[in-house]
């Protein structure tokens, strides 16, 4: 049977952390905790399932601090945890089972990642296979009888132990607090990073959020180094900028440009909600009807889903078409997330 270390990083969590380790304790064989500044009876918590409790200095750098839990574990697997993560008795007993019976090849083992819909700030489907065990050693292995090479890809099994998310609130603030941090060191934000920063926002951003953002993005559209898909998100969330500020001319000058080409769900969506904005209702339907129907969608599911089709039968009543009102309204209220 194989021994693992239970790997966590805590900041405020009194009111999950318990939650989460009762789901846990009595399958690992090791706990380490990681406080990256707690101010309320989270390390109190922590010291009732381990004495491995550790501070670390926030730097705003999550990799850093689980790089530091990582290296504080000493067993021959690492399970990754957030403190607002529970696993259910069935699951339990899955991840057991797993314990006795894992192939000491197996290098990750990824497991469901459930509720992301319902409390996800990024993310557009509700549950996604995520690494989450890890092989504490890695083991080089030569392949091939000839032109011999070191397999550099790591062994990976697909679990079916489901974990559920379950936040009290989100982490969007948070987040956008990084980011715009990076921005001001002078920090170059990654593609995925980029990606995921323009997903928040437009999944769980606010007015101010929206405000921030529009110099980061603004940079996108003028530098020659990022790709067309950066580009594009850079478009979606300055369109929702512009529009929330007023600032029509550039409103326009942004999206028409999407248009030109080939505009995502987003930019027609943003449209529609500028026509709303102006009672134009049957500009809106257009544009309604182009994010739900012609256009896919790359930040935001919904600005192409439920949103779109929810917004066109409001729209049509305004235009005292009832019976198209009633259609999408049946359309939103049958709609799911593929």
């Amino acid at each position: 049977m194989i021994t693992i270390s239970l790997c966590m990083i805590v900041k405020n969590e009194e009111k999950v952390l318990k939650r989460c380790l009762d789901s846990l304790s009595d399958i690992m064989d090791e706990i380490i905790i990681v406080d990256t500044g707690s101010t309320d009876k989270t390390k109190e918590i922590a010291h009732l399932y381990t004495d491995k409790v550790y501070d670390y200095e926030w730097s705003d750098d999550f990799s850093a601090a689980r790089n530091y839990s990582f290296s504080k574990a000493t067993m021959d697997y690492i399970y990754v945890a957030d403190a607002d993560e529970v696993i259910d008795d069935k699951n339990r007993e899955r991840f057991i089972q797993l314990k006795e019976i894992l192939l000491p090849e197996i290098e990750i083992v990824q497991m469901l990642y459930c509720n992301q819909l319902e409390y996800g700030t990024t993310y557009n489907f509700d549950e996604e296979y995520r690494p989450k065990l890890y092989k504490r050693l890695r083991t080089f292995i030569w392949e091939e009888p000839l032109h011999e090479a070191v397999r550099l890809e790591p062994i990976i099994y697909d679990s079916d132990i489901r974990i559920e998310h379950k936040p009290l609130d989100s982490h969007a603030g948070r987040d956008f607090s990084i980011f715009f941090k990076m921005e001001r060191k002078g920090l170059r934000i990654s593609k995925k990073l980029h990606t995921m920063y323009a997903k928040e926002l437009f999944i769980a951003g606010e007015y101010e959020d929206f405000v921030s953002a529009i110099p980061i993005f603004e940079k996108t559209m003028i530098d020659e180094s990022r790709s067309l898909d950066e580009v594009k998100e850079a478009a979606c969330v300055l369109a929702r900028a512009y529009r929330l500020l007023g600032r029509e001319k550039e409103f326009f000058k942004n999206t028409l440009k999407e248009v030109a080409s080939n505009p995502s769900s987003e930019i027609c969506y943003e449209l529609g909600e500028f026509y709303v904005s102006e009672e134009d209702y049957l500009e809106a339907v257009l544009w309604y009807y182009n994010a739900a129907y012609e256009s896919s969608s790359i930040l935001n599911i919904h600005c192409g889903g439920d949103w779109a089709l929810e917004r066109l039968a409001f729209c049509y009543e305004k235009l005292g078409n009832y019976e198209q009102a009633k259609a999408f309204q049946k359309r939103k209220e049958e709609w799911e997330v593929s």
